[in-house]
Order: C-alpha cells, then sequence, then structure tokens
C-alpha cells in the first residue's frame, strides 16, 4: 500500500499569472455579470443616473470579489493518494483512493476533481465534490486494471475550484504523483520431481556446507554445553586447549531463471504474445523456486542478473529473499526487448560458476545460438529449457507459404547436450509444459538406466 503525503493545490501557470489567471477563469455568468455591471456604469455616467451606477458597481464587483476569494484558497486544499496495492499482477484491478482536505477556515464551494491516468488503465477518473467545511475531509476511490505489465505514474491530480454563484472556475494541479506496478501474470505450478544430476541440484539439499561453500573443518574453542562428541582431539593437542568441530551449516539449492529478451527472437506484441508468456513463466518459476526456500535469481541474454552481483546475483534467506522476489518482479515488470543478437553473455556468467538448477525459456533458436545454449547446462545439475517458435506463435497469412520450422531440430540438440527441452505451442498453459517437463526427465532416466536421484519441486 502506497501513501503519497498531503500536498497543497497549485496554480498551473504559478505565481506570475496573478489576478490574470483568476480573471481568465470568469464563467460565461461572470463575464455576463461583468459586462452588465460595466454597461450600466457607462449608461449611468452618460445619464447622469446614480442608482443605476450603484448597480453597475454591485454587477462587475461581484464576479471580481468571487474571482479574488478563489485565487486566495489556491493553498487552502490539500490532498493525497493511496495505492490498494501498489504491486499488482496483469489482468488484476488496484484501487486507488484520492483524499481531499480543507486546511482553511472558510468552507470550499463546489469542487470538481480529475486525476490523469495512463489511457491503458482506462479513462480519466473524475469526481464532483459538494462543500467541504472547515477542517473537513473527503474520501473517493476509483479502479483501474492492466493487461499489459509496466509501472504507470498516477497524477497529479487536478482540481477545480467553483464559487457558490458560478461566476469564476479555476484549476489547480498538485505536484505529487504516485506509480502503480504492473508485475506479470504469475501461475502455480505443481510440485514436479524433475531430477538433477550428482554433480548439481539433485544432491544439493543433503550436503552439508559451510555458508561459504566449502565443508568447513576448521575448529574452534569448547564452549560451555557443547557436546563432548564433537571434541576435535588433533586440535585440541595441537593447540593446548580443549577444541571441537563447527557445526556444519546446510547450503541452500539454487536456480537460475534465464530469460531470452532478444528481439529477433520473438515476433508479435501483446499479452498473448509468445514474448509475454515468456516473461510471465519466468516469473511464475522464481516465485515457486522461493517458496520452496531455494536461492533464485534471474538472468537474461544480456548477461544482468537480478539480484545484482553485490549479492553473488542469488537471493538469500528471509528478508532477503522477500526483498530479491520484489526486485526480481519489478524487473520483470518493466523489461523489453534486447538488441542483441546472441546468448554469449548469458554463457559467459553460467560458465563462471557450479551452479545448480537451470531454467530458460528461449525464443527462436538458430544454429549457432542452439549450440550455445547447448552448452549452458554443462554446469547444472539439471536444466530444462522451453523453447518458443515464432512461426507457432504468429499467424502466417493463409497465402503465404510458411517455411520449415527447424525447432524439432533445436529441440534435438538441446537434449543431446544434456536439457530436458520442451517446445511450447501457442497459448499452452505453463503448468502442463511444466508437467511435460517432468514426465519427459523421467522417461530419460528410466531409458539411461540411471536412479530416480533427488529430485527438485
Amino acid at each position: 500500500m502506497s501513501h503519497t503525503g498531503a500536498a497543497h493545490a497549485e496554480d498551473d501557470r504559478g505565481e506570475r499569472g496573478g489576478m490574470r489567471t483568476a480573471l481568465a477563469g470568469l464563467t460565461t455568468r461572470g463575464r455576463s455579470f461583468l459586462a452588465a455591471g460595466v454597461a450600466a456604469a457607462l449608461c449611468a455616467y452618460v445619464l447622469g443616473q446614480p442608482d443605476l451606477l450603484r448597480v453597475g458597481l454591485l454587477l462587475a464587483a461581484l464576479p471580481l470579489v468571487c474571482a479574488t476569494v478563489l485565487h486566495r484558497t489556491r493553498y487552502r486544499v490539500a490532498g493525497g493518494r493511496r495505492l490498494s496495492p501498489a504491486r499488482v499482477p496483469a489482468g488484476s484491478e488496484a484501487r486507488v483512493h484520492l483524499l481531499m482536505d480543507n486546511v482553511s477556515r472558510l468552507p470550499t464551494g463546489l469542487l470538481m476533481l480529475q486525476d490523469r491516468v495512463p489511457y491503458v488503465l482506462g479513462p480519466r477518473p473524475r469526481f464532483v465534490l459538494d462543500r467541504v467545511e472547515p477542517g473537513g475531509r473527503r474520501e473517493v476511490s476509483y479502479r483501474v486494471r492492466s493487461d499489459l505489465r509496466g509501472r504507470y505514474p498516477l497524477g497529479p491530480l487536478q482540481l477545480r475550484l467553483t464559487d457558490p454563484f458560478g461566476m469564476c472556475e479555476l484549476t489547480r494541479s498538485f505536484s505529487t504523483y504516485d506509480t502503480l506496478t504492473v508485475v506479470p501474470r504469475v501461475e502455480p505450478l505443481a510440485p514436479v520431481r524433475l531430477s538433477g544430476e550428482a554433480k548439481g541440484y539433485g544432491d544439493g539439499r543433503q550436503r552439508s556446507l559451510a555458508l561459504a561453500g566449502e565443508d568447513d573443518i576448521i575448529p574452534r574453542g569448547y564452549r560451555y554445553g557443547d557436546d563432548l562428541r564433537r571434541v576435535h582431539w588433533r586440535s585440541t593437542a595441537r593447540y593446548g586447549e580443549l577444541m571441537v568441530r563447527r557445526e556444519e551449516q546446510p547450503q541452500r539449492a539454487r536456480c537460475t531463471v534465464l530469460l531470452d529478451t532478444r528481439k529477433l527472437a520473438h515476433r508479435g506484441a501483446g499479452p498473448d504474445s509468445a514474448f509475454e508468456w515468456a516473461v510471465s513463466g519466468a516469473a511464475s518459476v522464481l516465485v515457486h523456486m522461493l517458496e520452496r526456500g531455494l536461492s533464485v535469481r534471474l538472468l537474461t541474454d544480456t548477461g544482468s542478473l537480478v539480484p545484482g552481483e553485490a549479492s553473488a546475483g542469488f537471493a538469500g534467506a528471509g528478508q532477503e529473499s522477500a526483498d530479491a522476489a520484489g526486485l526480481m518482479m519489478d524487473a520483470l515488470a518493466v523489461i523489453d526487448h534486447s538488441d542483441g543478437a546472441g546468448l554469449s553473455r548469458a554463457y559467459d556468467v553460467l560458465r563462471g560458476g557450479r551452479e545448480g538448477l537451470l531454467v530458460a525459456f528461449f525464443g527462436d533458436l538458430d544454429e549457432v545460438q542452439a549450440t550455445v545454449a547447448a552448452k549452458m547446462c554443462r554446469r547444472s545439475g539439471a536444466a530444462v529449457a522451453f523453447v518458443l517458435s515464432s512461426r507457432t506463435w504468429t499467424r502466417e497469412p493463409a497465402d503465404v507459404p510458411a517455411p520449415a520450422d527447424p525447432t524439432e531440430e533445436r529441440l534435438r540438440l538441446l537434449r543431446e547436450a544434456g536439457w530436458t527441452a520442451v517446445g511450447v505451442p501457442r497459448g499452452a498453459a505453463l503448468d502442463e509444459v511444466w508437467r511435460q517437463a517432468d514426465r519427459e526427465r523421467t522417461t530419460i532416466r528410466a531409458t539411461s538406466g540411471t536412479g530416480p536421484g533427488e529430485g527438485w519441486s
């Protein structure tokens, strides 16, 4: 939930406009009264009628007084905005609450509110508030919804003030605005068991490792209450005091989600495009793995990592994991096509360390990039690839002959390299292809005669 602090309405033209701005806000009724008053005053002067002069001055003074009062109240109205929630999945609604406070000692006239919102969130909401008493507050709300992920500014809020006689109408703007973040849709995934190899993810939860990733055999001094069975006698004899083995701490299993954002690998646009399916799939896998206690990172074809390099690219435990999840979802909310032509940068990141599970979402792969992708799984315990072919996801005109689709050949190359590779048909549900990858992995292990191993879920 986001809340903006109270802000005071300011004139759209600033102080330089002065009374000229106020007079420019005269309505048709106000201009008519002013013209009638001036005409009556002129007639009174020509005809020598003092009573008519008093009527003319009254008619002319009324709109001028109303404009002056409205001009002096521009800093007397405060407002705020609250989003609930500030981060929402694509296709879901968020509610925006507008708060208006009358901080002056006089009641307001009729207030007309208009909030500026991007067109993708719907029409601009407008509200009419009747008289607000001194120190009073009014709250109105409206809903916004977008099928397209992104970050959308809300505001600034515009306020139109009118006097009780309808003589003048002025527009004020607030200086603050909020940002609504629309993140990709996240689909729940089944707890499948795609087994990893012994070198990688599969035994990641079974090994007892130090936080640094190596077996920690450095002893420490004995403390009251330590189990005598943990006494390290060799170190005790060496240091001349009782030493015990440190408690070993398990290393969290790791998962890298690779998203191919190359523009030439994805065709089409909109919520039903292959690229948006891949972004939603990456978000779903990230959330799924974080919920199951894995250290997770997001990697793109450009070599960019979320979380950043400062944390070795992996989300930690507890609050660090929650913060990292927010960073990754915010990154996916605004991620767009890259201008890169290859996957070499992502491969350089993956070959730099010994990783666990690798889940990749690829677009079109030519022969060269399929070869690069095939080498990515060498340092992974288990590697799962979802390949989205543009020819499958875009409808070609009936009179245009469809060229041969090399997707099956690319899938075969990935499978021979050790990937569990699955082609994604147009409009497929992520949970279905997720289960299909599990079935294919199980079939491969049964055919090769390897044991079931330790799976991931």
